[in-house]
Parts: structure tokens; sequence; C-alpha cells
């Protein structure tokens, strides 16, 4: 579990810095990610399956020439119903020089916070895979989960990203 003071000294947040998050909805829970790795926010477009692929992994899509693996986060965390309607958001993002979209229910907002404000996230143990989680931080009375997006989409598990690049980049 890291300690505030450990996620300030990785470089993340400087203890006064307020660092920006793009909020979004999966379910019934509130999640945010560095909205610097967001590139744009579209909605669901039909996508092409690739044989064998987890089923979080929606398939790909063309976007002006690049192939983007497209991640349903809904399916991925096991949260929320999962339609495809004209309300479905795709969250395109760029980590570590390859562009990926993410399925959420809906985006809700920027918001920005302090790393004082930003919570370790707890400890699971084995029940709960807690690498992809930046911490945790109320907003507006609601708890906000904050994801790790470099460390989800570079895992193992998606494959989706040579987990060297993300060294590099670091």
């Amino acid at each position: 579990m890291e300690s505030r003071s450990n996620i300030a000294t990785k470089g993340e947040y400087n203890a006064h810095d307020e660092v920006e998050f793009l909020s979004f909805v999966l379910g019934e829970e509130h999640y945010a990610l560095d909205i610097m790795s967001v590139k744009e926010i579209r909605g669901y477009e039909a996508v092409t399956k690739i044989a064998n692929a987890p089923s979080f992994i929606k398939g790909v899509l063309n976007l002006r020439g690049d192939i983007v693996p497209i991640v349903d986060l809904r399916m991925k965390f096991n949260v929320g119903t999962v339609t495809y309607d004209e309300f479905t958001i795709v969250i395109m993002l760029n980590v570590c020089d390859r562009i990926v979209g993410i399925v959420v229910d809906a985006v809700s907002d920027v918001i920005k916070l302090s790393s004082e404000e930003i919570l370790p996230a707890p400890e699971f143990g084995a029940a709960f895979d807690s690498r992809y989680l930046k911490g945790l931080a109320t907003v507006e009375e609601k708890m906000v989960i904050l994801v790790n997006i470099q460390a989800l989409i570079s895992s193992d598990e998606l494959g989706l990203v040579d987990a060297n690049n993300l060294s590099d980049q670091e």
C-alpha cells in the first residue's frame, strides 16, 4: 500500500499541485483517470471483433488511420449493465504511444485534486487486485476511485501495450 508521501515522491503529484482527472461512471460507481492520457471522447460505434480475445476486449476500430483496441471497463471491472446504445461513451486514451479506447457508462466532469485529497488505495489481499488503483478521493460527497490507467492498459492481462514502453516513459 502506498502512502500519500510515496505517491508524491514518484513524481506523479507534488504536495500542493493539483492534478486534473476526467471522472466517469461505471454502473453506480464513480471513477477518474489522469486527464493527460485522454485523447478524445466519442460515442460508441461498431467495432471489428478479434477472434479469441477476452470478452472485455470488444474489438478494434479505425480511428483516422490508427487501429484502436476497445476495452469495455464495465466488463473488465464487472460493474454496471453492459449495453451499447447512443448514450454509451468511449474515452480514447494515449498510453505508451498507443491509442486505446475504453467503454464507460458516462463521462461526468473534470476534477482537480491535490495529493492531500488522494487517499491510498486499501489493500484487499488476494480478493482484489489494487495495482490498477492510484487511490481514492471524495468529491462532492461521493467516493471517486482513481484508476491507474497506464498500469491497467499495460498489464499482461490486457496485453495491449508492451510493458517495457511504460518503464521507458516513467
